[in-house]
């Protein structure tokens, strides 16, 4: 149960990226008074919240039903983590923890940002998406895995409105550099959690075996 927490929780973390946000959200409202960030940290924050928890609790459902078998998901979903975690070591520039240029202008001009780019793509993403199917799909042997796993991703959404809330004081504490190393940190954390969901996923296919 409690590896169960600490890797649900790693993995939201990295792959949510409320340091990420936080230091972005504090870029594209710099004129903008602390009543208004708040607000449009909150609808973020509960839209990305709705988004994840739909993907995490019916995700897997679904699948099921279009008969993905629960190894396929597994190392699916472990190579997309994989890839992100990538992106997140060596912070490359088509990173999809980042936005592209033109995704780049329109989040300056959009009325509502809190939805583009903040609650979607930044928070829930792909990579998040992924990683809330795969942790219920290997939570379901274990009792309460699935409420763990549901804790875990709310604890992260919680920091992550915290972060967002206190955007641009956040920012001024932490310089570039640190940033940089706790994104790197997470990144290699979640290499190792996307590495055992694909040897995990193969083992439970079969394939391997005499």
């Amino acid at each position: 149960m409690l590896e169960t927490a600490l890797k649900s929780f790693t993995t939201f973390l990295a792959t949510v990226g409320p340091v990420e946000a936080a230091v972005l959200f504090a870029t594209l409202t710099p004129r903008m008074d602390r009543a208004e960030r708040r607000e449009i940290a909150i609808r973020a924050s509960l839209i990305a919240t709705i988004i994840l928890l739909t993907f995490t609790l019916l995700g897997g459902p679904v699948l099921s039903k279009l008969g993905v078998s629960i190894a396929a998901l597994q190392t699916a979903g472990g190579v997309i983590l994989l890839m992100l975690s990538i992106d997140m070591i060596f912070a490359r520039p088509g990173s999809a923890l980042k936005l592209t240029p033109t995704e780049g202008e329109e989040a300056h001009t959009r009325e509502d940002m809190a939805v583009f780019p903040l609650a979607t793509p930044l928070l829930a993403g792909p990579g998040a998406m992924s990683a809330g199917i795969l942790l219920a799909a290997n939570a379901t042997h274990e009792p309460f895995g699935l409420a763990v796993v549901t804790a875990a991703l709310l604890a992260v959404m919680a920091l992550t409105l915290a972060l967002l809330i206190a955007a641009h004081e956040f920012n001024s504490m932490i310089s570039l550099t640190a940033q940089r190393v706790l994104v790197r940190v997470f990144g290699i954390l979640l290499a190792a959690i996307a590495v055992q969901a694909v040897f995990n996923g193969i083992a439970a296919s079969g394939l391997l075996r005499a």
